[in-house]
């Protein structure tokens, strides 16, 4: 009968930590060493394994070196598992951090069942995350040089009178600034020049998303979603991107704790004590989802533009979009009337929202 082998792996872009856990609770835990960071080498030592009559069990740390060791020991028929390391178990105290000592830890808590693994997108999912995390990074970026540019602006004493900016009128303002020595005029243009820039990333890269989701296997998710009030197209693109099909989670409330939406809580005996929002999970999932809360502070509507997004999506879906804003905009202005900081109201709604989400993406069935 083939043995069982757990096999820790500590990765980096370089190299491998490999250390090994025989099955059963009094096996020897042994470090194999360190193997090169490619296929080549990580085929052999599993053709070696192989070679013993192991069954072979292999877990690594979710890290910045992706999915690629988890999807090429799948492909090999390989057990693989990728672990969150918010969740791995570590001993109070423990000041010691190497290589050998984090791959022997990993295949001991694997061989004992202790370990969390996270969800692993496909290939065409992680592409779409990857282009929406573009944007995101875009989008901080044009906030960043137009606040270089204000703050060049205010330096100087120099105030533009106009209602709002960042409009045609308040860019022709700045193309007529003569400022009064040349090195701050190049400054100037240049400031204007990188706001320019970035706005127009901001566009080509939101416009991509816009081509590609119609040949996503999502699409008719992404679709679903956009009948939601405040839920736009790149709102639903980034949830679905960074959580995957919403309909993987048996009920809503897992999902709003794997959005770190619930609240904290410290309790022991008779004292209960709840706190903020956990934060775990995925940032910017949550961030999107919060943005999209916010537009539940106005009365409930079924705007032109929201119309439109409900054109081709099933009645039962625009039901449950109705329901939402009802229930939704009333919470809201409950919660502000109790004196809540708007802060704390937006995010309580955002819990809610994504179980009507959940809802009405349990309605239809991505692309095969």
């Amino acid at each position: 009968m083939n043995s069982v082998k757990f096999i820790g792996m500590d990765v980096h872009k370089k190299s491998i930590s490999i250390a090994i856990a025989d099955a059963g609770r009094d096996g020897d835990v042994r470090y194999y060493g360190k193997i090169p960071n490619n296929f080549t080498a990580l085929d052999k030592f599993c053709r070696k394994m192989v070679s013993t009559g192991s069954e072979l069990h292999f877990v690594y740390e979710a890290g910045p070196c992706g999915y690629g060791i988890y999807r090429y020991l799948n492909r090999k028929g390989f057990d693989c598992k990728v672990v969150a390391p918010s969740m791995i178990p570590r001993k109070s105290g423990d000041r010691i951090k190497t290589d050998h000592r984090d791959a022997v830890m990993l295949a001991r808590l694997h061989r004992a069942g202790e370990l969390t693994a996270v969800y692993v997108p496909d290939e065409q999912d992680e592409a779409m995350r990857d282009l929406t995390r573009a944007r995101e990074d875009a989008v901080i970026s044009t906030r960043e040089a137009k606040q270089r540019l204000k703050a060049f602006l205010l330096r100087n004493g120099v105030v533009y009178n106009g209602k709002s900016k960042w409009t045609k009128p308040y860019f022709n303002w700045l193309s007529d600034l003569a400022m009064p020595h040349r090195a701050q005029q190049i400054a100037l243009q240049e400031y204007i020049d990188a706001v320019h820039e970035n706005c127009s990333r901001v566009e080509r890269l939101t416009d991509q998303i816009r081509q590609m989701v119609p040949d996503w296997r999502l699409a008719p998710v992404v679709s679903a979603l956009q009948s939601a009030r405040g839920v736009s197209l790149i709102v639903s693109t980034t949830l679905l991107s960074e959580i995957g099909d919403l309909s993987r989670f048996d009920k809503p409330a897992k999902l709003m704790a794997y959005l770190g939406l619930v609240p904290s809580e410290h309790s022991s005996g008779d004292s209960v004590k709840r706190g903020g929002i956990t934060k775990t999970g995925n940032r910017h999932a949550r961030k999107a989802l919060i943005e999209a809360a916010w537009a539940y502070r106005m009365k409930p509507r079924v705007s032109r533009l929201l119309l439109k997004r409900q054109e081709h999506v099933p009645e039962r879906i625009c039901r449950i979009s109705w329901k939402a804003q009802l229930r939704l905009c009333a919470r809201f202005r409950r919660l502000a009337a109790k004196g809540k900081p708007r802060q704390v109201v937006n995010t309580a709604i955002a819990r809610e929202l994504s179980a009507f989400l959940w809802a009405m993406a349990k309605q239809v069935q991505p692309v095969a």
